[in-house]
């Protein structure tokens, strides 16, 4: 992934050095203003700081700076100068270049550390609210079974620790998904791709809710062994099909099917509720975003992290979620490669 980083800022500059390198010729051509070159210059030196790195931005302001001299100063296509002024303006241009580049590191980092702290405050927020919930029902449940034991029959007792164990099960649910959306944040994601039957996982995300797999319809067709990470996979769709249980009416099931298309397994997760709105579909995979917000729904807002830890398990997968309009409830597809993706 950070290769595939690395080679698109270099790609990026080598395009912004080609354009801006093109059109300083042309503009010299035809009005032959060496400021306006220069300006040009500059600004492409501006761009490609802000939008890949330092050195990248320290790199191109030497060759532009070759360049200037080489195509704009007498004697052309030379890298000898005997006008003052041009050497006064490389001189400048030099000085300028270094200067602005430094400043969009200052920028690029500020912005940086500006969006840390957003998130920072996006999980404090998130966490009194999310990890209050299920911990005052646990210790509710487990009040009442402390203080009214010897009154309670059989049923009331194996009832109140049911509901202590799944709200358990969800605070284990919601601090997992916390914590690769963490990771995910700040680039510390790291996973081993085995060889494994993706029919057994979503088997295994059936599993897990004890109290709404006769909600689950399942439809799955044979297909070959993909390379994921189990457990990461395991959370990606369960936090899905988790959203889809939510906001899916009681007495509706929710379908998962599974097929194969494009070189790709698809996992189709659909629900029978109210929907998306296709104008914030977008917005889904966005940490921290609901769609309980624009979307009411008797059963409650989710936390707004876990279909965001979705797509980014997803995308390290080399995979891709997305939603797709339906004409009732809401349908998340996850596509993950066949072939064996890169490491």
């Amino acid at each position: 992934m950070w290769a595939n980083l690395i080679s698109t800022r270099y790609i990026f500059s080598f395009v912004v050095l080609f354009l801006v390198l093109t059109s300083t010729w042309i503009i010299d051509y035809v009005w032959g203003s060496p400021a306006v070159i220069l300006l040009l210059l500059q600004l492409a030196i501006v761009v490609i700081a802000l939008q890949c790195s330092i050195k990248l931005a320290y790199f191109s302001a030497i060759i532009e700076a070759l360049s200037f001299n080489f195509l704009f100063t007498t004697p052309r296509y030379s890298l000898q100068m005997f006008n003052i002024n041009d050497i006064m303006n490389l001189l400048v241009f030099i000085f300028v270049a270094f200067t602005t580049s430094k400043l969009a590191q200052h920028y690029r980092r500020q912005q940086h550390e500006l969006k840390q702290a957003q998130l920072r405050n996006s999980i404090l927020l998130s966490v009194s609210h999310d990890l209050r919930t299920p911990l005052a029902t646990i210790i509710g449940t487990l009040t009442t079974l402390k203080e009214y034991m010897a009154k309670l029959s059989e049923f009331e007792k194996q009832e109140l620790l049911d509901s202590a164990t799944a709200e358990s099960h969800r605070l284990h649910q919601y601090i997992e998904n916390l914590l690769q959306a963490t990771r995910m944040q700040h680039g510390t994601l790291t996973f081993k791709k085995l060889p494994v039957s993706i029919v057994s996982v979503i088997d295994r995300v059936v599993e897990r809710f004890s109290d709404g797999s006769n909600r689950i319809a399942l439809n799955t067709e044979k297909v070959s062994q993909l390379y994921i990470s189990s457990s990461l996979i395991e959370q990606a769709i369960f936090n899905v099909v988790d959203n889809a249980l939510r906001y899916s009416p009681k007495n509706k099931s929710v379908s998962i099917s599974l097929y194969c298309a494009q070189n790709y397994v698809h996992i189709d997760v659909q629900d029978h509720g109210q929907g998306i709105d296709p104008k914030y579909a977008d917005n889904i995979f966005e940490l921290f975003y609901s769609s309980h917000d624009h979307q009411p729904s008797d059963s409650g807002s989710g936390s707004g992290i876990g279909l965001a830890v979705s797509k980014g398990i997803i995308a390290a997968h080399q995979g891709h979620i997305s939603f797709i309009p339906v004409e009732q409830g809401c349908l998340i597809r996850i596509a993950l490669p066949i072939s064996k993706p890169e490491a």
